[in-house]
């Protein structure tokens, strides 16, 4: 049997406790208020698992009964109360009944969730045993990207927070630059299916029923592409005529910072804050203010020159976060920018979290100490690494995570006896949780139940810190997440999304330079240039072909899981299978690209492939094949998703099949 997150102590007993037509869910006193959502969600799954529907009351609990009491409502067998800190758990499953104790509502409802995942293992009969339990980091949250592609459905993001819920993880954060329907702001907004006030307030409400913080989160400094290209406010970028550009993919992720040294700025984005603050329960306010790559280069260059750019920055955050301040609100940023200058933490208020990122499979600890060392509060950022790809990388973002997780503890308070007695210097006490990202780059093309490992590392490691080795982790998720008794799953999965050789993100970077002129950062030239050479030499050895029958035996073997599922995870692997049939695809048009004089920078009318007759009919084929793919990619997009920057997606697939079949597009702006 799997739990997840592991528990700190398990003690198996003797004997089963047996479930009857007569057992009831029994709430005590202090959960009557609010209590009928841990009942509730313990009944369904005792429907579905089990086949037993207990009803639920409150008062005192008899035998064969399911008690679930705060700590203090209720005595143990030795006639004390457990002792319990917020959010720490203890069960008790006897032959003559179950009951959960709570440090708080919270812990009896983790107390619940545990039950649960015992139940979906061992149905109506589970064995006895006593779990106690309680989490190593406070604070564990997921950070979910609503705003470069996707923009989920409600349903869909009420399903995330079920499954966050689910795991133990209690802080929850939407990543927003423009996809809020904010007021005034129409020309921002207009053609990106935002969310509402009112699916906001509705969802932090759904949140709070599951004891899950939803904290606002709004781009404030950088990253403002859909702001700054418009005509209204455009004038307030760093750079001139930002609103005059088209529409790319990879030049909405730069270029797009606000001028520090305009006196317009502060009361518009002061004024965005304060909207969407409103619609949240949350004392807490993520401002951003990351990859400010222009600042102090265009129209602030001049006030960057007299004070130097650090200070042009940390003024600006200064001035949000003391805003924040008065209204209530603790502030978090992004931490990218101040590492460069550490000290600069001390003039921001003390309450202030820096969200310390990094996301290389073997990220080390520089950031965390440097800011650990500067005195700063800290939450470290890991990732589920699913951005820029078909399929997450789910290798990389278990050692991303775990490594993460670890550093947390070495520079937490919880884990005051690793500093050595270094004490204060070695920033023990620095890092005060986890938060857990996945972004949506280059379009979110990635399906988000793609990153469901990744979430699950993260809420696994942050609630316990005792590091499960990857193949057991995934064998775990497998069962518990999708109910496959094979345990087989995630592990294929994994296995597939190495077999990606024309990533999406080259996809779009050669899109954009061939048709609309935009040249690569400088960070991804050579990345991309590796890309291309890998795929020509695939093509030549012949490669690619060997890549793509690998992957065709992995999608048999998860084809082969569905009789180990649940009924009612099996829509998922249609939902694998059409992710990599594209994987395949896009490795043949790889292939087609590399060997094609498309692929050179000198050769005329590069933009499309002519050059090789024989091969016309296979490659109209392969347009084909791409155009019917992206069919069935839409639907599944939309299953989850409203449309978002799907018509970007699309518009990147278009080029590539009328490139395969030799057809020169003309040249024109994206819609903007």
């Amino acid at each position: 049997m799997y739990i997840i997150p592991k528990p700190k102590t398990v003690t198996k007993k003797e004997g089963d406790f047996c479930l009857s037509y007569q057992s009831r869910i029994v709430l005590s006193p202090g959960l009557r208020e609010n209590g009928t959502t841990c009942a509730s969600l313990l009944k369904e799954c005792m429907e579905n698992w089990a086949g037993f529907s207990p009803s639920v009351t409150a008062g005192a609990a008899k035998e064969g009964d399911i008690f679930l009491c705060l700590d203090g409502e209720c005595r143990g067998e030795d006639g004390q109360g457990s002792g319990l800190s917020p959010e720490e758990y203890r069960l008790e499953i006897k032959e003559n009944g179950i009951l959960i104790t709570g440090g708080d509502k919270a812990g009896v409802l983790y107390g619940a969730q545990t039950l649960c995942q015992i139940i979906e293992q061992q149905g109506g009969a589970p064995e006895c045993i006593l779990i106690e339990d309680g989490p190593d980091i406070k604070h564990r949250g997921y950070y979910l990207d609503v705003t470069r592609g996707r923009v989920p459905q409600m349903a869909y993001l009420k399903k995330v927070v079920d499954r966050l819920c689910r795991y133990k993880i209690n802080e929850f954060q939407l990543y927003v630059e423009h996809t809020y329907m904010f007021a005034g702001l129409s020309e921002m907004w207009r053609d990106e299916t935002p969310l509402t006030a009112e699916e906001i307030m509705e969802l932090d409400g759904y949140c709070r029923e599951r004891h899950v913080e939803l904290i606002p989160s709004l781009s404030s400094f950088g990253h403002l592409y859909a702001l700054l290209s418009t005509k209204t406010y455009g004038g307030l970028c760093e750079l001139e005529n930002s609103w005059k550009q088209p529409f790319s993919l990879s030049d909405r992720m730069r270029h797009h910072t606000v001028n520090v040294g305009d006196e317009r700025v502060m009361p518009l984005i002061k004024g965005m804050l304060e909207e969407y603050m409103a619609l949240f329960s949350s004392d807490k306010f993520n401002l951003c203010a990351d990859e400010t790559f222009d600042l102090g280069r265009g129209k602030s260059k001049e006030l960057a020159d007299r004070k130097g750019v650090h200070r042009i920055y940390i003024d600006y955050v200064k001035e949000l976060c003391g805003f924040l301040v008065e209204k209530g609100k603790q502030p978090m940023f992004w931490g990218d920018i101040i590492c460069g200058e550490p000290e600069l933490i001390s003039e921001l208020p003390e309450n202030v979290i820096c969200l310390t990122w990094g996301y290389e499979p073997d990220q080390d600890d520089e950031s965390c100490r440097k800011m650990a060392k500067a005195g700063a509060r800290q939450y470290l950022c890991p990732g589920v690494s699913g951005w820029n790809q078909w399929l997450n990388l789910i290798g990389d973002s278990y050692q991303n995570i775990t490594r993460m997780c670890t550093y947390a503890g070495r520079y937490s308070a919880a884990d005051k006896d690793a500093a050595q007695g270094e004490g204060k210097e070695s920033g023990y006490d620095s890092v005060v949780g986890i938060l857990n990202t996945d972004w949506g780059d280059y379009g979110h093309v990635n399906h988000p139940d793609y990153s469901i490992p990744g979430m699950i590392y993260g809420a696994a490691f942050s609630w316990n810190q005792e590091i499960i080795p990857f193949e057991e982790m995934n064998r775990q998720i497998a069962r518990v997440a999708f109910h496959d008794t094979s345990e087989q799953l995630v592990n294929l999965l994994a296995k597939a999304a190495e077999f990606c050789l024309f990533k999406w993100w080259g996809a779009v970077s050669f899109y954009e330079k061939k048709e609309l002129g935009i040249e690569m950062p400088e960070y991804g030239v050579r990345e991309f240039a590796e890309g291309l050479i890998k795929l020509k030499e695939c093509e030549k050895t012949g490669k690619t072909a060997q890549v793509n029958a690998a992957l065709k035996k992995i999608r048999e073997q998860i084809k082969k899981t569905a009789v180990h599922m649940d009924t009612t995870e099996r829509k998922f692997l249609a939902d694998c299978d059409i992710t990599l049939d594209g994987i395949e695809i896009w490795n043949e048009i790889g292939a087609a690209v590399a060997k094609s004089k498309a692929a050179d920078d000198t050769a005329e009318g590069a933009g499309y492939l002519t050059e090789d007759e024989e091969t016309a009919d296979e490659r109209f084929a392969l347009a084909s094949r791409l155009e019917n793919w992206f069919m069935a990619y839409k639907e599944m997009w939309r299953r989850v998703s409203r449309e978002g920057d799907l018509a970007h997606v699309g518009e990147v697939v278009f080029w590539y099949a009328d490139l395969l079949r030799g057809r020169e597009r003309s040249k024109k702006a994206v819609k903007n």
